[in-house]
């Protein structure tokens, strides 16, 4: 009894000291700043005389081509990065300090020293716990580091826990937003945030991502967007947050570290790989072809997303962009989303559609696929009615064959990270957006709509493969209840998974934590 006594004062002690060490890191306004916009395209660097020539010739339009292997979108970033001479504009909600994501930012302060200007806006639930060398960065005059939504407290595991505990309505929205800006000439935008499995370099785990790689003037709508969450009240600059630590010496640290990084890493596969592919030249003479077109538009929601009640009238831009699409489909309906809890009125909608004689066709992670298990709870209790209601279902399997074939690099195993929707083989959706409560209402999200029968179709070429039997199962339901088949092996409960990610997804699902999914 006593043990017991004693451990319950123990927690309550914990909790005090938490709450406590929350309550003394509060948030201050952020400083007046100027107003500050993206560079606009010019006729001189490397990527003007690459990409006007082709905007001249397709006036109004924009092109836009479908990157799904890892290797290429990480070739991409770093060859128009060395091919930028006036700006870099980045936005990512995560930033690894691993072998590629140092590499990135060994690129960034390599354009930075040719004088481009760099502007990097990182959401700071990830990027706290890279603050010094983020901040070592903001101390180059040509780089400007910005965190959205930042924790007052800059280390400490329990202060940030503390913070979260005492400011959670505010800490609990995010900037999920992913874009990389270079020149205002070309744009990516998509799923894939910066870090080794993102780009199929992990030995572990790599996801199964895609983005667009675009040109034309809907990358200048991604600048607007840029410079609009840059500007933002929420985007603090980092010496706001951390004045010591932006200085001299350490950015002279963080380049020596950088170097030695760029140097080891010369003999790794992505190094190599990187040389191999000259992915943004390839691009210009058309051996990878990109789809033009007029009819396209690229959203994102209202960077003050993160201060708006939930469910507040255009809080969710982008949800509110996707809705006329499912609405108007007239033979089918593809989604892809790694993160999916469609809620009772998403499944009723989904379940609408199909019996109004639509295809309904969904991929999304098993529970042994997915990285966050929580997000199963929420999503397990809509697969029996869906798939009642004709809604053909598929979750992807954590080992797809030995590799993931989408990469060069190779991996033991895979993740669903896509997020993309399709509707009558014509019109397609790529972004950072999810199909759960959490993007809908809580982060803010962004993404490109596009009109093109040959981009949808590319876009049912992935998610046939994906759903094949070797890299995913398919759901049923009969009266011996809900299975999984690869048309091999047939299982009646979730596959493969283990007995901690079955208990998170039931303690997200006992504890009704669907609206924070």
């Amino acid at each position: 009894m006593m043990l017991e006594s004693w451990q319950s004062l123990r927690g309550v002690l914990i909790m005090l000291v938490v709450s406590a060490l929350g309550a003394c890191a509060q948030l201050q306004p952020r400083p007046e700043l100027a107003a500050e916009v993206a560079a606009q395209p010019g006729a001189d660097s490397p990527l003007d005389r690459a990409f006007a020539p082709f905007e001249a010739l397709h006036p109004g339009q924009s092109a836009f081509r479908l990157v799904v292997d890892g290797p290429e979108a990480f070739v991409t970033r770093v060859q128009s990065a060395r091919m930028a001479q006036r700006s870099l504009d980045v936005q990512t909600y995560i930033w690894h300090a691993d072998l590629t994501g140092l590499f990135i930012a060994g690129e960034l302060l390599q354009a930075a020293d040719r004088g481009v200007r760099v502007r990097l806006l990182l959401d700071d639930m990830d990027a706290r716990a890279k603050n010094a060398g983020l901040a070592a960065l903001a101390a180059h005059p040509q780089i400007a580091v910005r965190l959205f939504n930042p924790f007052a407290s800059r280390w400490g595991l329990l202060r940030k826990v503390g913070e979260g505990l005492t400011n959670f309505s505010r800490v609990n929205r995010r900037m999920h937003n992913k874009g990389w800006i270079a020149d205002n000439r070309i744009a990516i935008v998509g799923g894939r945030n910066i870090g080794d499995e993102y780009f199929g370099a992990s030995d572990a785990v790599n996801f199964v991502d895609l983005d667009f790689a675009m040109v034309g003037p809907v990358v200048r709508d991604v600048s607007t967007s840029f410079d609009g969450y840059w500007n933002s009240p929420l985007a603090y600059p980092v010496e706001a947050l951390d004045p010591e630590g932006v200085s001299a010496a350490a950015l002279e640290r963080l380049r020596v570290r950088l170097a030695e990084h760029m140097r080891e890493s010369d003999g790794s596969r992505f190094a190599v790989a990187l040389r191999a592919d000259d992915a943004v030249r390839r691009l210009v003479a058309g051996d990878r072809p990109m789809e033009w077109t007029a009819s396209y538009r690229f959203v994102a929601d209202d960077p003050l997303k993160t201060t708006m009640t939930e469910r507040e009238a255009g809080s969710t831009q982008v949800g509110a962009a996707l809705l006329p699409m499912l609405r108007t489909a007239q033979t089918e309906v593809v989604i892809i989303s790694p993160y999916f809890v469609p809620g009772e009125s998403g499944t009723e909608a989904l379940v609408a559609a199909s019996r109004a004689g639509r295809q309904v066709r969904i991929l999304t992670n098993s529970l042994a696929a997915n990285d966050v298990a929580a997000v199963h709870g929420g999503y397990e209790r809509y697969r029996k009615p869906l798939l009642a209601g004709g809604v053909k279902l598929w979750e992807l399997k954590p080992m797809a064959g030995a590799k993931v074939e989408s990469s060069l690099f190779g991996s033991s195993g895979a993740s669903l990270h896509t997020k993309a929707l399709a509707v009558d083989r014509n019109a397609l959706f790529v972004g950072s957006y999810n199909l759960d409560p959490r993007s809908t209402w809580l982060n803010s999200e962004q993404g490109v709509l596009v009109d093109s029968g040959v981009l949808a179709a590319q876009l049912e070429t992935i998610f046939s493969a994906q759903t094949a039997g070797a890299r995913a199962w398919q759901l049923g339901l009969d009266a011996g209840g809900m299975h999984w088949s690869d048309g091999s092996e047939r299982f009646s409960s979730d596959p493969k998974a283990s007995i901690g990610k079955r208990l998170q997804a039931w303690l997200a699902r006992v504890f009704g934590l669907e609206a924070q999914l």
